[in-house]
């Protein structure tokens, strides 16, 4: 007897030095011995008062509510862009947009138009193709906005299948825009043109459960970039949806999202899987201004598109039963490129030793360790290649611009002189305590100056960029002839 006792305390004590040691190498395995299931979520212009668990009166969101109660609520989690294509490469590769040449368009607009020149460049390394190595299957369903030329397509960027849409729902053709009709495109093929819409929502969550069935017994990474709320007026929904909400078309589509985020989460639970994967729910930005409005940024100020807080401010959902507690929120500065560093230690992988990785470890915040703290000296506000804003802590400053860019084009006067304002008490931005504050002034200048030396301006690019992808003689992605 009392030799297997020591046998057990032996046999004990060599498991707790393993767990040990993998705790040390930064690699948290779920139940089974594998790496967690990932699953990212990303809605597309969603508010970040859209939904219930962050305050709607308006929409009907007991999935995402329910999700909230048993996960992690970060109520300071930035997008690295007030727009998609930048915020969606920030996510993708865990740097500033400006790092990657992704901060505008070829012709200089905020994001890419259909056939474009430019995309992510291949030498740029994914979540995905961080995952690949460590056994994932890997996949993404829904808007990419990265590139639609076949050098830029998910399939060339770490991903086993594409089911989606190429760039944004409201890139249609119409007068002065004679781009292809919007294509639905499975891996690197059309299947659809145009695109229904509508239907949208509901083939990507059944994309998203046959994928998660298929691979449930090996370690999945599922990107799920929802064309929804979407950038047209009136946005989509399927007819089981449509004329339900209290908010229109826009109310319609929220609450299918809704919907979807709840169907995702019951495979889970049927499969068996909830405890072994991390499901994470936000916005690429906040929702953008509309006459009359559509969206919520509330209690934040300011609409998409903008540095402001509503629109690079989004509402995130941390869901991982049994490593995240429940009922709990973050306030802890973070941001959509946090997720590449993190998921990468979930997964045993290491990041790329070449490059500069601007986005941070967060998993303590995640597992809601007893005095965690951002990992952020400073979080960038970018419009393009303008650095805008700073935040440190509790404080924001705006810099003093002659030429704000974006959508502050009507309060130059603003932009004058330098603005502060305290976070965790004026989330309006509605009182200027810089003269108050000469210190914090000083401070969040001399930190703005670290970044543009590194990152610079299209005048005069840093030392920090990288280049872009370039396809010299882009074609429409159509229908097979």
């Amino acid at each position: 007897m009392m030799t297997l006792f020591k046998r057990f305390l032996s046999s004990s004590l060599a498991t707790w030095i393993a767990l040990t040691f993998l705790s040390m190498q930064g690699e948290l395995y779920a139940k089974d011995g594998r790496p967690p299931n990932v699953i990212v979520i990303l809605c597309d212009n969603l508010g970040y008062g859209d939904v219930g668990c962050f305050g709607s009166k308006l929409h009907r969101t007991p999935h995402l509510d329910r999700m909230a109660a048993e996960g992690m609520k970060f109520t300071d989690l930035y997008a690295a862009s007030g727009v998609c294509t930048p915020s969606r490469a920030a996510l993708l590769t865990g740097c500033y947009p400006a790092r990657v040449n992704m901060h505008k368009s070829e012709t200089g607009g905020a994001v890419l138009q259909p056939v474009s020149s430019k995309g992510l460049a291949a030498s740029e390394i994914t979540i995905a193709e961080l995952l690949k190595p460590k056994g994932y299957a890997t996949t993404i369903i829904g808007k990419w906005h990265l590139g639609d030329q076949l050098p830029f397509l998910p399939t060339r960027q770490g991903f086993d299948s594409y089911y989606g849409i190429p760039y944004s729902d409201d890139m249609t053709p119409r007068p002065g825009k004679p781009w292809p009709d919007l294509p639905l495109m499975r891996d690197e093929e059309v299947i659809e043109a145009p695109v229904d819409l509508n239907a949208a929502t509901r083939l990507y969550t059944q994309e998203a459960i046959r994928f998660i069935t298929e691979n449930r017994d090996r370690p999945f990474f599922v990107y799920l970039p929802q064309a929804m709320p979407g950038s047209t007026r009136a946005p989509y929904a399927s007819e089981a949806f449509q004329g339900k909400s209290k908010n229109g078309p826009w109310g319609d589509s929220v609450e299918e999202l809704d919907w979807s985020t709840g169907q995702i989460l019951k495979t889970l639970d049927l499969l068996e899987l909830d405890e072994q994967t991390l499901v994470i729910w936000t916005s690429d930005n906040g929702a953008p201004r509309r006459n009359p409005v559509q969206g919520s940024n509330e209690p934040l100020k300011g609409w998409g598109y903008t540095t402001a807080e509503g629109g690079m401010r989004v509402p995130t959902i941390v869901w991982w039963p049994g490593t995240v507690p429940g009922g709990t929120h973050c306030a802890e500065v973070a941001s959509l490129m946090d997720l590449y560093p993190t998921i990468a230690r979930l997964a045993g992988a290491e990041l790329p030793p070449d490059r500069v990785i601007d986005g941070k470890d967060i998993l303590p915040l995640l597992q809601g360790e007893s005095g965690a703290k951002s990992p952020h000296q400073a979080f960038y506000y970018y419009m393009f290649d303008q650095l805008q804003a700073v935040r440190s802590g509790q404080w924001k400053l705006y810099l003093p611009l002659r030429n704000p860019k974006g959508g502050w084009q009507q309060q130059k006067e603003a932009f004058a002189q330098p603005r502060l304002f305290n976070l965790k008490e004026d989330l309006q931005e509605a009182s200027n305590v810089a003269e108050e504050n000469p210190e914090v002034v000083q401070r969040m200048m001399r930190l703005a100056a670290k970044i543009q030396e590194d990152l610079g301006d299209d005048e005069n690019p840093g030392p920090g960029r990288r280049h872009a992808g370039h396809f010299p003689q882009p074609t429409a992605r159509n229908l097979p002839q």
